[in-house]
């Protein structure tokens, strides 16, 4: 049977760099399996059902939520998004390290759920820069990116909570402090000591 694999959770504010460090990471870590959400939000251009999000509407989400479904679930600016629970369990199981990016809210509730997984805070180099690259990429209106940034001042004030902090501020450095983070996680699961030195690989 293989070893149980590890959950980490990647979270911040929107317009902080997760996705963009995401797509680093999991071309770096091929044993790490990326839960796909599920949200009531409408797609933007260039997303597919199934593997960016699963796109339900409220009335099927809060159904899915009333079943127990959710490993987590959150509303954000007006739309829910969620974790389904089955899916994640089932490659842990299988053996693969886990990694969910999702919302402040929904970390807080794994953090409750299951204490055994790493929760990664991301985090901009100020919010003058955060406004910037929420305002350059162009996804939402004047007026939703004023409720992200006000939500984001409010998220910001979890970040002690969470195990790391990554400041994306260069992306190559936080590319390369997460991928530390998980190699040190994996250590602490499974560490293997090498023959005639004081150190530990995995």
């Amino acid at each position: 049977m293989a070893k149980r694999g590890k959950l980490f959770v990647l979270t911040g504010p929107s317009g902080a760099g997760k996705g963009t460090i995401l797509e680093h990471i999991l071309k770096a870590a091929p044993n790490l399996f990326l839960s796909v959400s599920a949200t009531t939000r409408a797609p933007r251009a260039g997303e597919q059902e199934g593997i960016h999000y699963f796109f339900l509407s409220r009335e099927a989400f809060e159904e899915r939520v009333k079943q127990g479904d959710f490993l987590e679930y959150a509303e954000y600016v007006g739309n829910y998004y969620g974790t389904l629970e089955k899916p994640v369990d089932e490659r842990l199981d299988e053996g693969y390290d886990v990694i969910l990016e999702i919302e402040v809210q929904g970390a807080m509730q794994i953090h409750q759920k299951r204490p055994d997984a790493v929760l990664v805070f991301v985090a901009p180099p100020s919010m003058e820069e955060l406004s910037r690259r929420l305002y350059g990429r162009g996804t939402e209106d004047a007026q939703e990116r004023e409720r992200r940034l006000q939500t984001a001042e409010h998220e910001m004030t979890y970040k002690d909570s969470f195990d790391y902090i990554v400041t994306n501020e260069v992306l190559e450095r936080a590319v390369g402090d997460l991928l530390a983070i998980f190699r040190a996680e994996r250590c602490r699961n499974n560490p293997r000591q090498i023959q005639g030195e004081g150190n530990t690989q995995c």
